[in-house]
């Protein structure tokens, strides 16, 4: 019989339901063996196949709880139920736990207590939670080959090949905290812990060499659970970005002591690595606008977890009597729980994954004999493959049994409670919630909110006004509007406050800040409102909004008083050069005019047109008569001598085109002269007044002005710094106001900002603004480094600038209320005139040179032209008769002998006719008729 032979391999593969199975189909084979074919002989195997089972009917499993761990108890009794009944994982087999309890810390007590449920035969063993304990029980199954299963918190490795634990490594919740360190870019930070095991949890934080570049406190709560000192000590050093490490009892008892110290506000931030932050009240903290953040492990987006608290609502010892208020909060839903059904579902889903052909079997194994148990190798390493999604996300493990590839929950305190903002995950870093954003819960914060402002009184920013008769004291201004229009857009209050120093805020020589400055950082104030300008300085210490008003700094002058018109000022619209070279060019035209005249024969004529035969001829431009007819020309008058030859009429037009020129610049210039009024401006720009040295010039002591010159790199600022530093008395002055006072004194020029001069100069006739601006930068309001309310203020600036709120502020303070005294007077003297150079004449002196060139050559060519027509008996050389035109004219004579021939060719007919204009010349001596 074929079918015998089964029933000796059926302990062995199939167990009691299957030899009781086979003895059925022997007798049915014995029956029927004659009728049965090969098609009912397949089935029957086929019958045997899916009825034989690997698994045992009942598989023991065993577990240690210490003293406290009731609900952790319960929870796993409840996982193992719902494996039990759940027939999708283990549907022939069902779980039986074996419970043992121990002390805490009794690693003695755990042996034993593991030793006596190894002897029955165990499958797995779970727990206990202690580190004494877990580390003598991990050491005992290691031996043994049992598998271990752990869910708590464990630095240790490597790892045996028998322990897989759900709890992920230090290390890589470690690269959590320290990306979420870096994301804030925290500066100063504390790390505060009650227990030296958070030493280890934070190593990756406190070895990563970005927290070196940064100010870490490390300190440890004293054992008697006082938080206040430490806390006490952190507010007085500065210290306003904590990381927390705490047991979850103690989490309500450090914020509540945080609060008792007045560190519970939006400007300290507080992190808590403790994972289960989300079993605590958070109900009386979330209107104080702290900004806390923890971490959780579990998912509750996994819905298991949805179907899990169905159940958990059902029982006391998980539901929370006030869960109608709060439904989140579940006080016994602790990460170990939650991490104690992932480990039940992990080792079900382990047995359910091994190969149908291998048959699993617990045996009983001994602590004294040190027996192995054969299987428990294998099933080991089926737990450790195993990628399941759990309660807390994906579960799969690495090669040393440890977790891998998890999520971490980022947790927020809001106004409504404890909400999720984001996660992280080792691969993608932190990605935060799309449907959150913490402006809203800020904004939520300021409703109905009281702020405390710093200031300092500066027109027509601030103005301070004291009532006569309350002796009260309000504050009025552009800034003030400015911050009324926010805290109307916020729904706000505020109250401000005036800065005890009366100071912006500036750095000394130790690095200590002052002003307004300081106030921010000391925490005494929310925000600093004014014309404080946003420096890079500044920018390291507090934060800044967009800037509200953009500017540069400017010099502040007395104005020039008028100068008194000169008895000679007609003579300004040319300059004293331009002036020397015009009586030049007369003195020199009229003697070359002379010259050339004495030397064109066509220039001397017969001075009585009837004589056909004169002894003499004349010639009219004589030196008293080329003075005449310059000038003439000159004074566009005229005259009545005119030149007859070309030469003397080219030179006459070069004259006369000059003078056309340089008496219509002339008038154009004397026209502004007159009408545009001249001040006498002793210095022009920033470059005349570091030139100079008997103008001084300061600027407000402790502000960004003085700053900006004592860091400036610019050479010209470099010495102007120079000087203001070592002048004494001191140019600086303790606000604007008494810079104006000695600007108006005289002698002294201010810088200050370009708003404020032109508010200033808008309200005093006496004032001015010399050159352009400085440089180019803004005013903000300022915050405590971290301020929550940074952000939304900074929304609410830019809102109003959209709608041209703040230029209709700027026109209120600036102009509406005082100003506009003095804008047709800036008008009128706007602009002004200056005489001509001889850069803008010049050319026409080269045109004059280069027409007097062009008529002495011509003179010489009519020269030579004349002597050539001579008789040859009467021509002599021509040099001969160059010099002697030359001697003749040196002797400025007016006459010379007519040349004596009996050919009448040698009088020019046309010469001879041509009028002498209105005189005569005797031969002795020169008349004018």
């Amino acid at each position: 019989m074929w079918l015998r032979p089964l029933l000796f391999i059926s302990p062995i593969c199939g167990g009691e339901v299957v030899t009781g199975v086979l003895n059925v189909l022997i007798k049915l084979a014995n029956l029927y063996r004659r009728n049965m074919d090969k098609l009912t002989l397949f089935c029957l195997l086929t019958l045997i196949g899916l009825t034989m089972s690997t698994l045992p009917d009942v598989i023991p499993i065993g577990a240690l709880f210490e003293t406290n761990d009731d609900t952790l108890e319960q929870a796993f009794r409840h996982a193992i139920n719902r494996i039990n009944d759940n027939k999708q994982i283990l549907s022939h087999t069902r779980l039986q736990p074996h419970i043992e309890r121990v002390k805490r810390h009794d690693s003695f007590q755990a042996t034993r207590k593991v030793c006596e449920l190894l002897s029955k035969g165990m499958a797995a063993i779970f727990g206990p939670q202690s580190s004494e304990s877990s580390s003598a029980i991990q050491s005992t199954c290691s031996v043994l080959e049992v598998p271990h299963i752990q869910y708590r918190w464990d630095y240790r490795s490597p790892r045996n090949n028998q322990t897989v634990n759900l709890y992920p490594h230090p290390d890589t919740i470690g690269i959590a905290y320290r990306d979420f360190v870096l994301e804030k870019n925290w500066k100063t930070l504390a790390i505060l812990y009650e227990d030296s095991d958070a030493l280890i949890r934070l190593q990756t934080l406190l070895r990563d060499p970005a927290m070196r570049q940064k100010n870490v406190i490390v300190r440890q709560f004293s054992p008697e659970q006082e938080y206040r000192k430490l806390l006490k000590e952190m507010g007085r050093n500065g210290v306003k970005n904590m990381i927390i490490d705490v047991a979850t009892e103690n989490l309500v008892t450090v914020i509540e002591h945080a609060q008792q110290m007045d560190m519970m506000s939006e400007y300290y931030n507080y992190i808590f690595i403790n994972m289960d932050m989300h079993t605590i009240n958070v109900e009386p903290f979330q209107n104080a606008g702290p900004n806390i953040t923890g971490f959780r492990l579990i998912d509750e987006d996994a819905s298991i977890y949805k179907e899990l608290l169905q159940e958990w609502k059902q029982h006391p010892l998980w539901y929370n009597e006030n869960i109608e208020a709060d439904p989140q909060y579940y006080k016994n839903i602790t990460t170990e729980i939650v991490l104690m059904y992932d480990a039940v579902t992990l080792f079900a889903t382990a047995l359910n994954s091994l190969d149908r052909s291998y048959q699993l079997r617990v045996k009983p194994v001994s602590c004294d004999t040190e027996k192995t148990w054969p299987q428990g190798m294998a099933l080991a390493n089926a737990i450790k493959r195993i990628n399941i999604n759990g309660l807390t996300g994906n579960i799969e493990f690495d090669k040393n049994g440890y977790r891998k590839d998890f999520k971490l929950t980022i947790l927020d305190v809001t106004h409504e409670g404890l909400k999720q903002t984001g996660s992280w995950t080792k691969a993608s870093g932190f990605i935060y919630s799309e449907n959150f954003t913490r402006t809203f819960d800020i904004i939520h914060s300021l409703r109905n909110k009281t702020l405390s402002v710093t200031s300092k009184p500066n027109p027509p920013y601030i103005i301070k006004i004291k009532d006569k008769v309350t002796k009260k004291v309000r504050y009025e201004g552009f800034c003030v509007d400015l911050l009324d229009e926010i805290a109307k857009y916020l729904g706000f209050n505020y109250v401000i406050r005036e800065v005890a120093d009366k100071s912006y805020g500036k750095r000394d020589h130790l690095g200590e800040w002052n002003g307004m400055i300081r106030e921010l950082m000391d925490a005494k104030a929310d925000l600093a409102i004014g014309d404080i300008t946003i420096t890079y300085e500044r920018e390291e210490v507090v934060d800044f909004t967009m800037p509200f008003m953009n500017l540069g700094i400017g010099i502040l002058f007395k104005k020039p008083t008028k100068k008194i018109p000169k008895l000679f000022s007609f003579l300004s619209p040319l300059s004293v050069e331009v002036w020397l070279y015009m009586v030049t060019a007369f003195l020199g035209v009229s003697l070359f005019l002379f010259i050339l005249a004495r030397f064109s024969p066509y220039e001397w004529v017969n001075p009585h047109p009837c004589d056909q035969n004169p002894e003499n001829l004349e010639n009219q431009f004589n030196l008293l008569n080329t003075l005449w007819f310059t000038v003439g020309c000159l004074m566009q008058q005229g005259c009545d001598i005119t030149p007859r030859s070309l030469s003397t009429r080219l030179a006459a037009g070069m004259w006369w085109f000059f003078t056309l020129i340089m008496v219509s610049s002339y008038t154009a210039n004397l026209a502004a002269f007159l009408t545009v009024e001249r001040l006498g401006a002793p210095i022009e720009n920033v470059e005349d007044l570091a030139k100079q040295n008997h103008i001084q010039y300061g600027c407000v002591q402790s502000g960004s002005t003085q700053s900006f010159f004592m860091h400036s790199n610019y050479s010209t600022y470099k010495r102007m710094w120079s000087v203001m530093e070592s002048a004494r008395p001191s140019v600086f002055t303790e606000d604007n106001d008494k810079g104006v006072e000695r600007v108006l004194k005289g002698n002294y020029a201010f810088l200050m900002e370009s708003t404020s001069i032109e508010y200033r100069v808008e309200r005093n006739c006496e004032l001015t603004k010399i050159g352009a601006n400085l440089d180019s930068k803004g005013y903000g309001v300022a915050f405590p480094t971290g301020s929550p309310y940074r952000t939304v203020i900074s929304s609410a600036i830019l809102k109003l600038q959209e709608k041209g709120g703040l230029r209709v502020l700027k026109d209120k303070w600036w102009r509406t209320k005082g100003g506009g005294k003095c804008a047709k007077e800036e008008t009128s003297t706007s602009v002004s005139a200056s005489e001509l150079g001889l850069a803008n004449v010049g050319g026409v002196f080269i045109v004059l040179t280069f027409g007097m060139a062009l008529a002495c050559i011509m003179v010489i060519g009519e020269f030579y032209w004349k002597s050539r027509k001579m008789p040859k008996d009467h021509r002599e050389p021509l040099c001969v008769e160059l010099c002697r035109e030359l001697k003749l004219a040196m002797m400025c004579k007016t006459s010379k002998p007519a040349p004596k021939d009996d050919d009448e060719q040698h009088v020019d007919n046309d010469l001879r006719f041509m009028p002498l204009n209105r005189y005569s010349m005797s031969p002795s001596k020169d008349t004018f008729s």
